[in-house]
């Protein structure tokens, strides 16, 4: 085969785009200095055809859909976030922070689909075999079907595959992985690109799950082109605090199953273990009778979570007051203490304002808006909130409280927790009948929750 002539390109290391010379700034992704030279070959190595799944048109009508078989990873957690356990022949991406538990969770994940009698190859490309044996031995993670191959060549490490035929497997990293015909270095976007979609090929081709590692950059974003997020079947990212000992497993992707699920775990001596009721400990170490904390129920998928919201006002020593939020928006509160200041004639444009969702959990959803409100108000008027209420509902502009959605699950969830009064919009009680040991305070307006939440 005649020698093909290679030319130069610049790519830019964080989104992938191509350019004939360096530039100092992407016009892509706006990131400076993010351009690397690597060398393309101007007609890529043919893929050979075995490797491409066939098929041939037919009519929708006629294709079966009958029920896809999943299987377990042993974590309920887990399984949630996937959408009920691994679907064969799926590429999943899971991604997080170096040493957030990522590999950890993967080799636990390996032992427990080992121990249901299935072949499991673990691929590293970053640990020796001894280094996998010496964690296993420490999680307890020994099983006769689990294999591991320290390995960064991917057709080398198809030729493994196929000639072992396990039904699951896990590569870490992506970063490091290399295809020989492909002139640029390991974790190049070049190399990543292209080794996901070998990997996307050998997944479809053999019906066999794979799940690979993904560093994430210093924004918190899968390392590579975001069109590795569009070729694989599911993206989970794990999350947490180096601090605390909990990690959320999130989905950010996923075609077989909802996006808005997440798994909470907890690293402990002996690896990970699930949180199977994080609202109670979410609220464990909750403060009673303490200005600025109020308990909101949101939902994660299809689980109600209860978790503490809690706000510090203070005087600005500032030309204009500080506004920083963790787990929630900085503009979202911004807006919250507009309405408040607007609506409720609290006179917030002297304060600093500080909000914390406690646990290190992230709430994205409008039905917190209440609580957060709430808890503003309570520390700027250094008046505590009955520790046995918890609050749900959207804020609009001009101060009304809007319905949300599961307004049942997530009433349920604060009556099994022992919470006497629940905050809901008024206009989530059509429809259903509130159930008994929990009292339910409708407020239509902001100016009504602080009457009964603050006043009453």
């Amino acid at each position: 085969m005649a020698k093909t002539k290679s030319k130069t390109k610049f790519i830019c290391q964080d989104c992938g785009y191509e350019s004939a010379k360096w530039l100092g700034k992407c016009p892509g992704c706006s990131q400076w200095n993010s351009f690397a030279e690597e060398v393309v070959p101007t007609t890529s190595e043919r893929i050979p055809s075995n490797q491409h799944p066939q098929g041939k048109p037919e009519s929708i009508a006629a294709i079966d859909t009958g029920q896809e078989p999943r299987t377990s990873t042993g974590y309920q957690e887990f399984d949630r976030v996937l959408g009920g356990g691994i679907v064969s022949g799926s590429l999943v991406l899971v991604g997080g922070d170096p040493g957030i538990g990522k590999s950890t969770l993967l080799l636990q994940t390996s032992f427990s689909v080992a121990k249901q009698g299935k072949k499991v190859l673990y691929v590293t490309g970053e640990e020796s075999s001894k280094q996998i044996k010496l964690r296993a031995d420490r999680l307890q993670t020994i099983a006769d079907e689990l294999f591991i191959l320290p390995a960064t060549d991917l057709e080398f490490i198809e030729t493994q595959i196929r000639h072992l035929q396990p039904d699951f497997v896990m590569i870490d990293s992506i970063q490091t992985m290399y295809l020989p015909h492909i002139s640029s270095a390991p974790g190049s976007v070049s190399q990543v690109r292209e080794c996901t979609g070998y990997l996307l090929r050998i997944s479809k081709s053999l019906q066999m799950a794979i799940f690979i590692v993904g560093h994430v950059t210093k924004e918190g974003t899968i390392a590579g082109p975001r069109l590795l997020e569009h070729m694989v079947d599911a993206v989970l990212y794990f999350e947490g605090e180096r601090h605390h000992s909990y990690r959320i497993l999130r989905a950010v992707k996923n075609r077989f199953g909802s996006t808005n699920e997440m798994g909470i775990f907890e690293m402990r001596e002996l690896g990970l273990s699930e949180v199977r009721n994080p609202s109670e400990l979410f609220l464990a170490e909750r403060p009673q009778g303490v200005a600025g904390s109020a308990v909101v129920a949101s939902m994660e998928g299809t689980r109600p979570l209860l978790v503490e919201i809690q706000a510090l006002l203070t005087p600005t020593a500032y030309g204009n007051p500080r506004r920083m939020a963790a787990g929630v928006e900085n503009s979202r509160v911004a807006l919250l203490m507009a309405v408040l200041e607007k609506r409720v004639g609290l006179f917030l444009q002297n304060q600093d304002a500080y909000v914390n969702v406690a646990g290190g959990v992230r709430l994205d959803e409008p039905a917190v808006d209440l609580g957060i409100a709430v808890s503003i108000g309570s520390s700027f008027r250094n008046q505590s909130i009955h520790p046995y209420d918890v609050f749900i509902g959207e804020i609009g502009l001009t101060g009304e409280i809007r319905a949300v959605s599961r307004i049942e699950q997530r009433v349920k969830e604060a009556l099994k927790l022992g919470f006497h009064r629940c905050f809901l919009p008024i206009g989530n009680m059509r429809g259903w009948k509130p159930p008994e040991g929990i009292q339910i305070i409708a407020v239509e307006t902001l100016q009504d929750a602080f009457h009964f939440a603050l006043e009453g």
